[in-house]
C-alpha cells in the first residue's frame, strides 16, 4: 500500500505536547465528548439545493395551519365525538406534532447540512419525525379499518363502534410510537462528519449498522402490514359502496364522497409513505454495501430528501379525509369560516324534491352511511 492509499483509510493526529503520531483507522470512532461522535467519511458531503428546504418548510407551515385549525374544529365545534371523530382527531394531532420542526430544518439546509442546534434538539427532531411518521400510518390504518367495519358490517356490532375501545386503541398507538421515537432518539444523535455537524444524515458512518437494522425492523410492522390492511379495507369498501343506489341525490353524493375518500387515503399511502420506505431501504443498503460509490450515494441521498418532502405532505392531505368522511366536520368547518367572515357558497340541500329523495335511499345502507359519524 502506498502513501496515497494509506491516507485514504487512516487519519493522522498530532498532539500538541508530543511528537507521537496516532493512526485512527477509517472504521474507528473517536469521541470528542459524550454526546457527539467524530467520524471519517469516504465520500464528500454535497450541499442540497435550497429548494428542498423551501418546499419542505412551506408544506410543514401549511400543514401546521391546517391541522391546528382541524384540532380546533374537533375540540370547539364538534362537542359530540363518535369513534371515527376520535381517530381523526388523533391523526390531526400526530400531523401537527411535526410542523414546529420547519424553522430548524430550514436553517439546517440553509447552512449546507450543518446542524447548529445541539445534540438534544437533534434527538428531539428524530423522535418527532419517527412519532409523526409511524403515528400517521397507524391512525390512517385504524381509520380505514373503522370505515370498513362501519360500512361493510354496518348491521353487526363491533368494538370499533365503541368510543371507549377506540380511545384505548389510540392510547396504545401513542404509547407504541412514542417508545419507538424515544428508542430512535437514544440510538441516533448528531455526529461530526469532516468539519460539519450533521443530524440524521446518511453520511453518519458510525450509525450505519443502527440505520440498517432499524430500517428492516420497522419496515414490516411499521409500513407493509398497515398498508396491506388499509389496501384490503378500501378495496372491500369500494366494492360495497358500488352497490349504493345512485338514482337518488343522496346516493350519488355518498358514492362520490366515498370514492374520493378511498382515493385520497390510497394516494397518501402511495405518495407519502411508500417512497420514503423504498428509498430509505435503498439508502441503508447502498451505504452499507456500496459506500465507496460516491455517485450512487449522492443520487440516493437526493432521492431520500425528496421522499422526505413527500412524506411530510401527508400533514396537508389528511384534512381532506376529515372532510370526505364526516359531514359533521364539513358543516363545522363551514360554520367556523362563516363566523370568521369567510363566505362559503354551499349547494342548496333543502329543496323540496331532495328532502323526499334522501328519505328513500336504498334500504341496504342506513341513513348515516359512511359520510356521517353516527355509529
Amino acid at each position: 500500500m502506498d502513501a496515497t492509499d494509506l491516507s485514504s483509510t487512516v487519519s493522522w493526529t498530532m498532539p500538541e505536547d508530543s511528537t507521537h503520531v496516532s493512526i485512527v483507522p477509517h472504521w474507528t470512532r473517536t469521541k470528542e465528548d459524550t454526546n457527539t461522535t467524530s467520524i471519517l467519511v469516504s465520500c464528500p458531503m454535497e450541499p442540497k439545493h435550497i429548494s428542498i428546504a423551501i418546499v419542505l418548510c412551506m408544506i410543514l407551515l401549511l400543514g401546521l395551519l391546517l391541522n391546528i385549525f382541524s384540532v380546533w374544529v374537533f375540540m370547539r365545534r364538534m362537542p359530540k365525538w363518535k369513534p371515527g371523530t376520535i381517530l381523526q382527531f388523533h391523526l390531526a394531532v400526530s400531523d401537527a406534532a411535526i410542523c414546529p420542526l420547519a424553522p430548524f430544518i430550514m436553517v439546517y439546509f440553509a447552512k449546507g447540512g450543518n446542524w447548529p442546534f445541539g445534540n438534544f434538539m437533534c434527538r428531539l427532531k428524530i423522535a418527532l419525525l419517527t412519532t409523526h411518521f409511524y403515528g400517521s400510518i397507524l391512525f390512517l390504518t385504524l381509520i380505514s379499518v373503522y370505515r370498513y367495519v362501519s360500512v361493510v358490517y354496518h348491521r353487526q356490532d363491533s368494538r370499533l363502534k365503541q368510543k371507549d375501545f377506540v380511545k384505548k386503541l389510540c392510547a396504545g398507538v401513542w404509547l407504541f410510537v412514542l417508545v419507538k421515537g424515544a428508542v430512535c432518539a437514544a440510538l441516533i444523535g448528531e455526529s461530526t462528519v469532516g468539519n460539519q455537524t450533521v443530524c440524521l444524515n446518511i453520511h453518519q458512518t458510525n450509525n450505519i449498522n443502527v440505520y440498517f437494522a432499524m430500517n428492516f425492523i420497522f419496515l414490516i410492522p411499521g409500513f407493509l402490514v398497515p398498508f396491506s390492511i388499509s389496501l384490503y379495507c378500501y378495496i372491500r369498501l369500494a366494492r360495497s359502496v358500488s352497490t349504493i343506489n345512485i338514482c337518488h341525490q343522496k346516493g350519488k353524493r355518498i358514492k362520490s364522497k366515498s370514492y374520493k375518500m378511498v382515493a385520497i387515503c390510497l394516494v397518501i399511502f402511495g405518495l407519502c409513505f411508500l417512497p420514503m420506505n423504498v428509498v430509505r431501504t435503498m439508502v441503508v443498503v447502498v451505504k452499507k454495501y456500496f459506500s465507496g460509490n460516491c455517485d450512487l450515494l449522492s443520487k440516493v441521498e437526493t432521492a431520500y430528501y425528496v421522499s422526505w418532502v413527500l412524506s411530510s405532505a401527508n400533514c396537508c392531505l389528511d384534512p381532506l379525509i376529515y372532510c370526505f368522511s364526516s359531514e359533521n366536520f364539513t358543516k363545522a368547518v363551514r360554520s367556523s369560516l362563516r363566523k370568521m367572515g369567510v363566505r362559503i357558497q354551499t349547494p342548496q340541500e333543502d329543496s323540496a324534491g331532495r328532502g323526499q329523495q334522501e328519505n328513500n335511499v336504498v334500504a341496504h345502507y342506513p341513513t348515516w352511511d359512511i359520510t356521517d359519524e353516527r355509529t
